[in-house]
Order: structure tokens, then sequence, then C-alpha cells
């Protein structure tokens, strides 16, 4: 595996090496001790979410209340999306900022985002299927949104899909009324830096 960092701390791109033959491909798509390393601490694995969507669906920015947060380790299996985390951490020096990958069933690359972070993507092919491997369980009462298109956040969505074809933009009810950042900072309802680190540094202690 290769592995990049992001430009938000607590992210990095994954990139399996892939072995085809005439009948197919095959690789790792998941090494825990290739990620361990990377975090600090084990990832421990407690739920895997599935998404199927058409081009032009945006799901995000979704991020849950830290501790305990949701760590997700994210990889396309069909299809191609648009792959963003933000960082929403009041307190973190790129507050506000946002970095992506491009998720394919042609590089079949993965993208990790440590707790506290936001996590958005696009579709930009029909039935793009999305696996999410989840350090947490859901939790209705402590899962939020970021409007994804909130212009001081300022995510380059593309406009154009894989195929070339103009893309129109399709958010869930909820996704759409979900706050901006400035006003998500307002009402408290933002992860602070140094509760993240805290809980993070925990972690580790746990696992040394």
């Amino acid at each position: 595996m290769r592995v990049r960092p992001l430009s938000i701390a607590g992210s990095w791109e994954i990139t399996p090496v892939q072995h085809p033959d005439p009948r197919g491909v095959f690789l790792e798509a998941f090494k825990a001790p290739v990620l361990g390393e990377l975090i600090g601490h084990e990832f421990s694995l407690a739920q895997v979410n599935i998404s199927v969507s058409a081009a032009g669906v945006l799901r995000g920015v979704h991020f849950a209340d830290t501790p305990p947060g949701q760590a997700k380790y994210v990889t396309c299996s069909r299809g191609a999306v648009l792959d963003v985390v933000v960082d929403i951490r009041v307190g973190s020096p790129t507050f506000g900022q946002w970095d992506s990958v491009v998720l394919d069933d042609v590089d079949r690359r993965a993208i990790y985002l440590s707790e506290g972070l936001g996590h958005a993507f696009l579709s930009l092919a029909d039935d793009s299927t999305v696996a999410y491997f989840c350090s947490t369980g859901y939790n209705p009462g402590g899962e939020h949104g970021i409007h994804p298109l909130d212009p001081t956040i300022g995510i380059d969505w593309p406009v154009v899909g894989r195929d070339g074809s103009p893309l129109e933009v399709s958010l869930s009810d909820k996704d759409t009324a979900a706050p901006s950042l400035d006003e998500a900072v307002a009402s408290g309802l933002l992860p602070h830096l140094d509760d993240v680190d805290r809980y993070l540094s925990g972690l580790a202690a746990r696992d040394a």
C-alpha cells in the first residue's frame, strides 16, 4: 500500500497495489497494521455502511460528536466519487479548509479520516458504491451536518461526471437543511481540537 498524508491532519489517501491477471484483479483493500501505524492506535471497526448513489448525489458534510466521534475508512468499489475531508475542529490551524481524493473502481484508493473531521462526497457516476468502515456505530443523537455548498468552506465540487456529462447536484432534505459552518460554530455544534487530541491520546495510551 502507498500512503499519502492529506493537507488536513488526521487524514490520509491510501492506494493499494493491484495484481491483475487474465481472471481479473486482486488487491488488499484494508490492512489493520498499516492503518494502526498511521493513526497511532488500533482501529476498532464497529460498523460498515454502504451507499449506492446516482451521478450528482452529494452526501455530507457529516460528522459526529467527539468524544467518541467516528473515524472512517472509505472506499468506492463501483463507479467514482470525489471524496472530501473538511477540518471542522475549532482551534485547528486548518479549520474550515478541505482536501479531496477521487475514489473509484480503477485506482481503488481509500481515504481515512480521524475523529473530529467532516466527510462528504459527490457521486461522479451512476450506481457509485461507497463503503464506510466506521470506528463507532450509528448514533442519531450525536451525528450532525454542515451544508456541503457553504461558500465559507468553498469546496470545489465537479460540474461534470466521469463520462463528461453535466452533473445535477442532488441533496437529501437533511443535508439541504444543514447549517453553514459559521452557524455551526455559533451554536457550539463543532468539536474542539483540544478535545479531539485528548481523546486520540487516550486511544494511543490504551494500545501502548
